[in-house]
């Protein structure tokens, strides 16, 4: 009887697998901190929009090129990055990220010196092609260190640190940028030309020092990474790019995931960038506005780490779509209640969106073998709905005006009706998570 229960448990201790084994913890440990890096990129970017419109004096559509810039450096470098990771490795690929990186944010300089709002989004742009790299790499990285039955776990896990990096990245937008701009004083538009010069030059400034920053720090991960051992996966792929893709799209898992990442990552986007315009008719100025932007942060890391539990016991797919559900629920809180309440609904679908990128990432790769890194390049790519949304949204925003409350749309301002947007992501990603259950 007692050989018996020692063999249950010897057997019980066989099979658990641990999402991280002792072996690849240190590289582990270098790789999920990049997750923050990027983090931190996504979210001091955010509050750039509302700041460029009042410096440069744009449009709602013409702001939302911030984004377009950001987030389309993905759309372009993605697949490259793929090529480039397949003939070298995931390290060089990592370097390769950071390199380019490091460049977009130290082109703030001279951006900042010639004062042209496009060479703020070249540089930007730039700088995405250094995060297209990091992300095709880092994800599937993540995914190689270990069991592929805990891969979905541990890449939640790595992903659970980004947060806090979009948490620091908003905390410098409101302590060293926000709070320092001049712009936000005054009756900017009603200045002369002459003193709109002078505070122009120095907010460019402003905003152009935590990016240089940024710069001289990504130098710095650059080199320690590359004095670090780092694990490589053997694993080679002898097909050709279009080969692998050819197979790839012939996967409902996979094509479906694309799909459901881009709407995601649009609904994203759309709801951290559009917050300071939803509190701004509520009379709340940005640097006020971060707050919330920075509670919606904290809503979502809270709900990451609490996902990334209940994976252990829960199907993926059925918790994409339960948290799908909950989104659509507050998105809709968001555009119909009128006042703070609204404004609460809108930082409450951080908690609903934490699970969405990590487990659409991992369900759309799973069982994809050699084909892996040119499945997470099409993964990346899927971000540039992070460009795309946004501007669709600053058009609406421009009905009737450049203001956010110019015209009524089903009885709420249009800054609230453009949240429609958010809601039929938010659907297209509750399809896939119902359609997921059946694949797990």
């Amino acid at each position: 009887m007692k050989d018996s229960n020692l063999g249950n448990k010897t057997i019980q201790k066989q099979k658990k697998i641990p999402v991280v084994s002792k072996k690849v913890v240190i590289p582990f440990i270098l790789i999920t901190s990049l997750f923050a890096l990027w983090g931190f990129a996504n979210d001091i970017t955010n509050p750039m929009v509302s700041a460029f419109k009042k410096i440069m004096e744009l449009d709602n559509f013409q702001a939302s090129l911030v984004q377009l810039a950001f987030y389309g450096g993905y759309g372009t470098m993605a697949l490259p990055a793929a090529i480039f990771i397949k003939k070298y490795s995931y390290k060089k690929g990592i370097l390769m990220g950071l390199t380019l990186y490091a460049i977009g944010c130290l082109l703030f300089y001279p951006a900042a010196v010639y004062e042209q709002y496009y060479y703020f989004l070249a540089a930007l742009y730039i700088l995405t092609f250094g995060l297209a790299f990091l992300e095709t790499t880092a994800n599937p990285y993540i995914l190689s260190m270990g069991d592929e039955k805990t891969a979905t776990q541990r890449l939640n896990l790595a992903q659970a640190f980004n947060p806090i990096g979009a948490l620091s990245g908003l905390f410098v937008a409101q302590t060293f940028v926000l709070g320092a701009l001049q712009s936000d004083d005054v009756n900017f538009s009603a200045l002369t030309e002459d003193a709109k010069s002078v505070i122009k030059t120095s907010d460019l400034l402003v905003i152009r020092d935590p990016y240089v920053a940024l710069g001289a720090f990504v130098l710095l991960m650059l080199a320690v990474i590359a004095f670090v051992k780092m694990p490589e996966n053997l694993e080679k792929n002898q097909s050709s790019v279009w080969e692998s893709i050819k197979r790839l799209f012939k996967k409902e898992r996979f094509v479906g995931g694309v799909v459901a990442q881009t709407f995601y990552v649009g609904a994203q986007i759309m709801c951290w960038t559009y917050i300071y315009q939803y509190a701004e008719i509520l009379g709340i100025d940005n640097q006020t506005t971060v707050y919330y932007a920075m509670t919606a942060l904290g809503v979502f890391l809270a709900g990451r780490w609490i996902c990334t539990f209940l994976l252990k016991y829960i199907n993926s797919g059925k918790l994409l779509f339960f948290l799908s559900i909950g989104a659509i629920g507050c998105t809709l809180g968001a555009i119909f209640i009128h006042g703070m309440g609204g404004l609460y609904s809108l930082v409450a679908i951080s908690f609903c969106m934490s699970l969405m990128f990590p487990t659409i990432y991992g369900i759309a790769l799973k069982g994809l073998g050699e084909d892996a890194k040119y499945a997470s390049a099409f993964l990346v790519m899927a971000i540039v709905g992070g460009a795309i949304m946004p501007s669709l949204q600053g058009l609406v925003l421009d009905i009737g005006g450049s203001g956010y409350e110019d015209v009524s749309i089903l009885g709420v301002p249009e800054v609230n009706f453009s949240f429609i947007l958010p809601l039929m992501c938010y659907v297209v990603v509750a399809l896939y998570g119902y359609r997921a259950i059946r694949y797990n």
